[in-house]
């Protein structure tokens, strides 16, 4: 999609704890980082996926006459309507209109005063704003910084002369200072005409941006806007957007590629057909229904907002084989979006069942819901070979369990820190979707009980920080290996496991020899009575390379001091960035294996 190459650069009391947390104001003069979280980002955060435009200029059949090419898109009954409707099929919540785009001659779809590129008579962009505010979506504008396309298929698309003559000084626009100044103008003349749209989607950086602080100048002009980048994690900017990650096992398991931490905003762009260019070329390439539902079901097990890309032609009308798929989704979204909507991922930061690789070839995510930390969500992706489904359930006292789709009740026990759900059959080729009711968690030594040091620590990120209950704070080891937390509970008491979440900064497969894994390899556990003599360890391992909680169980024992000592990560030597690198967010103790609990009602199921 890109015209460069990628580049890489708890709930309720826990929600309100990031919510007030902030890393800093903006102004004019202020360094170059935006908050973590800011009202204006509640939209984004409230959603669950997008739908991403790719449509202009060259568009099949490619047109060279901006004219010719409007007088098409009218003549063929283009509406905005029609997108705004294909989007909710898809159930999303707001839409990216890439248009402005470096493959598509660089059309800008609305009547602008400044000359340079392709632009309309007719207000698409705007019409498409106020079609989309009208069924309660946002509309975010992609915009480029990157001119080396300008010639692209023999035409010239950009008009340096005329820019030229529209400034009084000559401007070269297939430069990059050149475009730079070009499209800078086109932000701010965007944000004059559009106080509706939802903001930008960038993709690149450019120097003359920066320089004239067009980020800054963006927040202070239109609060309500936020700003997007593709691949790179620039700080200002408000979310964070990965595209088309391939190679994960399995390939729908798109969250194993991202490596920015939450709750710093984070979305996964993809295309929904399985081939071909993210713009119409003429084809009709098929939409994977397993790899696109598994994508989508997997970021929101995630947190992570998912921007499917779909190829208008020129008219708007999707290929039959993408109007066909988004006839299949409204149908079969619509009876488990609850567990899909008004969640977080489990088994991160919010809390939650343990998602990802469970017993017999099973694999999946786990929802959670924002209002109710007690109603939960199994998602299983891709079923086990047997009927019966195990996973850790992270102290959680289970209190039902159903088929979302179906009501029927399903039998279950928990035990040793599992719960296994049995006699499961008939499962559906996308998503059974499981809902649990909880009684909340039991078992787990309060952090307060405890007090934590460490063999090596970087500066401000000392042993503390990975049982403050914050996942704003972590551990850093400083890159030394082997390394020992401890923690001291003062008195005696039972533990018989740790639970550990590691910062979610890493990929969780090696996707290069230099893009690796910094997750916790091979590991030994200790227990002492003074914390002086520690003898042998009372479990040794390895844990595997996954995001999420992971879990190691010890024999049962009373002890005032636990020992984790990490003798080996993942990352390899080539990776110089994340190699002998470990950082945890959150460690805890657990004295008890959670049992079944008298069943609950559950609150009233979000339509």
């Amino acid at each position: 999609m890109r015209a460069l190459p990628a580049r890489r650069g708890r709930l309720a009391t826990r929600l309100l704890l990031v919510v007030a947390l902030m890393l800093g104001a903006l102004s004019l003069q202020a360094p170059a980082r935006a908050d973590l979280q800011n009202p204006r980002q509640d939209f984004l955060r409230a959603s669950t996926s997008g739908l991403f435009l790719h449509w202009g200029e060259r568009t099949a059949p490619a047109h060279t006459s901006c004219s010719a090419w409007e007088s098409d898109v009218t003549a063929g009954g283009w509406t905005p309507d029609y997108w705004v409707t294909e989007a909710r099929k898809l159930h999303a919540q707001y839409l990216v209109l890439a248009t402005f785009h470096s493959r598509l001659g660089y059309a800008r779809p609305w009547p602008s005063k400044i000359p340079g590129s392709c632009s309309t008579q007719r207000d698409f962009l705007g019409e498409l704003i106020a079609a989309a505010k009208a069924k309660g979506l946002k509309t975010i504008l992609y915009m480029t910084d990157d001119p080396q396309w300008h010639a692209d298929g023999g035409h010239e698309w950009l008009d340096s002369a005329g820019y030229s003559a529209h400034k009084g000084s000559k401007v070269d626009l297939t430069t990059r200072d050149g475009f730079g100044q070009f499209s800078y103008d086109n932000f701010f003349e965007v944000m004059n005409r559009y106080p509706d749209l939802g903001g930008f989607w960038i993709d690149n950086d450019n120097d003359y941006w920066l320089s004239h602080n067009l980020y800054q100048q963006i927040y202070q002009k239109r609060p309500n806007y936020t700003i997007s980048n593709n691949n790179e994690d620039t700080p200002i900017m408000d979310m964070i957007s990965n595209e088309q990650k391939t190679g994960m096992t399995p390939s729908y398991d798109y969250p194993q590629a991202l490596y920015t931490a939450q709750p710093r905003l984070t979305e996964a762009d993809f295309k929904l057909p399985s081939t071909g260019a993210w713009w119409y070329d003429g084809s009709n390439p098929a939409v994977d229904k397993k790899l696109t539902l598994g994508r989508l079901i997997t970021n929101a097990g995630s947190s992570v907002k998912a921007l499917m890309a779909e190829t208008a032609q020129v008219n708007g009308k999707f290929p039959s084989n993408q109007a066909s798929f988004n006839d299949f989704a409204d149908g079969y979204l619509a009876p488990i979006w609850e567990s899909l909507h008004g969640v977080e991922g489990g088994g991160y930061l919010y809390g939650g069942l343990k998602p990802g690789f469970w017993n017999d070839g099973a694999q999946g995510v786990t929802t959670i819901s924002r209002t109710d930390p007690n109603l939960q969500y199994v998602h299983v992706i891709t079923p086990p070979s047997t009927s019966t489904l195990k996973l850790r359930d992270s102290g959680y006292q289970v209190t039902g369990v159903t088929n979302l789709r179906t009501g029927a009740e399903i039998s279950y026990t928990q035990s040793g820190g599992t719960l296994s759900l049995t006699g499961l059959s008939g499962w559906d080729p996308y998503d059974t979707v499981l809902k649990v009711t909880t009684k909340g968690r039991t078992g787990i030594i309060a952090p307060a009980d405890y007090t934590m040091s460490a063999s090596a620590s970087a500066s401000g990120h000392g042993a503390a920080a990975a049982a403050d209950g914050d996942y704003l704070t972590y551990w850093d080891s400083n890159k030394t290996l082997p390394v020992r937390l401890d923690f001291n509970l003062g008195t005696a008491k039972t533990v018989r496991c740790l639970g550990i979440n590691q910062r979610e900064d890493s990929v969780s497969y090696a996707r290069s020899d230099t893009e690796q894994s910094a997750r916790i390899k091979g590991y030994k556990v200790y227990v002492s009575a003074d914390g002086k003599n520690w003898g042998s360890p009372v479990k040794s391992g390895t844990l595997p390379s996954a995001r999420g909680v992971a879990f190691i169980d010890i024999p049962a024992v009373s002890t005032g001091h636990v020992r984790l000592e990490v003798t080996s990560t993942y990352a390899a030597s080539t990776d110089t960035a994340r190699y002998k690198r470990l950082r945890i967010d959150e460690a805890w103790l657990g004295s008890a294996y959670a049992s079944p609990g008298p069943a609950r009602t559950s609150g009233p199921q979000r339509s």
